[in-house]
């Protein structure tokens, strides 16, 4: 008979993420492959959506992690459906290359890696477009703003007032009342 005691084994750390880390991770992962898809980012910058097109973005990334979340059959070919739909709906645009099949790919993608608890392609997403690793806490202030002022309004004074390049010249009428027509040569 042994007189020492077996000792429960020590609890091993477990690698899975909790399911709110997995749906922050996908939710990055799909906001990262849209803002790099570049028929989006393209109606974005150039307001083809409307003054709300960066919202219109915004709530494109929120939906697609809805319908993944709600439907877990979807797949890329689901995907792709709704990216071409919505361009087409809300930024007037046609994706007619296979762009919007690549973005729905990398999607599924991200997807299929965050459900293993893999989140290299993610991270690697982050470092790609400058938002660092691990480091939650970036001390680069990553604000939108240049200037250091924490988002505050900047006092800017009055604008400049606005020179024509040119004297506007204006229409000469004749004794009939009829505006007389004159070439710019002449001006």
């Amino acid at each position: 008979m042994s007189t020492q005691q077996q000792q429960p084994p020590a609890p091993q750390p477990t690698s899975q993420p909790t399911p709110s880390t997995t749906t922050n991770t996908l939710d990055l992962g799909i906001t990262l492959a849209l803002h790099g898809w570049p028929a989006l980012t393209m109606a974005v910058q150039s307001s083809w959506g409307g003054p709300t097109s960066s919202d219109k973005r915004d709530w494109l990334c929120g939906a697609i992690s809805d319908m993944i979340a709600e439907r877990p059959e979807t797949d890329a070919e689901d995907l792709e459906d709704v990216l071409v739909q919505v361009m087409n709906d809300e930024f007037d645009v046609v994706v007619d290359d296979d762009s919007a099949a690549d973005a729905a790919a990398e999607i599924m993608r991200i997807r299929e890696a965050v459900a293993r608890g893999d989140t290299s392609v993610v991270d690697g997403m982050r470092v790609k477009v400058g938002m660092g690793g691990d480091d939650d806490d970036d001390d680069d202030d990553d604000d939108g703003s240049e200037n250091g002022n924490d988002g505050e309004d900047v006092e800017m004074g009055e604008a400049p007032q606005l020179v024509s390049r040119r004297e506007r010249v204006e229409p000469e009428v004749d004794e009939d009342g009829f505006t007389k027509v004159v070439g710019k040569k002449k001006r």
